[in-house]
């Protein structure tokens, strides 16, 4: 990429590098497998990869097979702090070619949140796939939890913060 800087009368041209995670999400737009197993997320909206008509489905394989990210925090939620392993949302977002500035996630039960895709760089949130080791059932959250760092950055413990946080999440739609 080639940018130009006007400085006084003179203009510089210099050339920035490619970090790769561009190039690396757009060679992964055509790419997109379709699910084995049973699926467990829909993404749809401002996506350029998909594998069921205009939607992304993934299975939980699927999900799996992305770079995974783990942390241990507590939760408002739960008691005490566990370790969540799965993949954070920005890879996520960069594997299908999400074009938005926002995500809705609609949850099992009807509840939906509106995240600004900012958060995913922001801070290291990931769709938790594995509570200490094991798939999260739906009675504990599960199959899939938008989730925060909480105990990492108390900036994340605002009202506001906790209400992005949604469980056993079934679909995301980039705005």
């Amino acid at each position: 990429m080639v940018k130009a800087l006007l400085l006084g009368w003179t203009m510089l041209a210099f050339s920035i590098p490619h970090t790769g995670l561009a190039d690396a999400a757009e060679a992964d737009v055509d790419k997109l497998a379709a699910p084995d197993g049973p699926v467990i997320l829909k993404i749809d909206g401002e996506v350029t990869a998909a594998n069921v008509e205009e939607e992304a489905h993934f299975d939980r394989e699927m999900l799996g097979a992305l770079p995974q990210h783990a942390f241990t925090t507590g939760t408002p939620w739960t008691e005490g702090a566990s370790h969540y392993r799965g993949p954070l949302m920005r890879t996520l977002l960069e594997h299908v070619g999400a074009e938005g500035n926002t995500i809705n996630v609609a949850a099992l039960n009807g509840y939906e949140a509106e995240i600004p895709i900012e958060d995913f760089y922001d801070y290291d949130v990931i769709l938790a796939l594995e509570r200490d080791g094991q798939a999260i059932p739906i009675r504990e959250y599960g199959p899939l939890w938008v989730l925060y760092p909480f105990d990492h950055d108390e900036a994340l413990l605002s009202e506001r913060m906790r209400f992005r946080a949604v469980w056993q999440v079934m679909h995301i739609n980039v705005r």
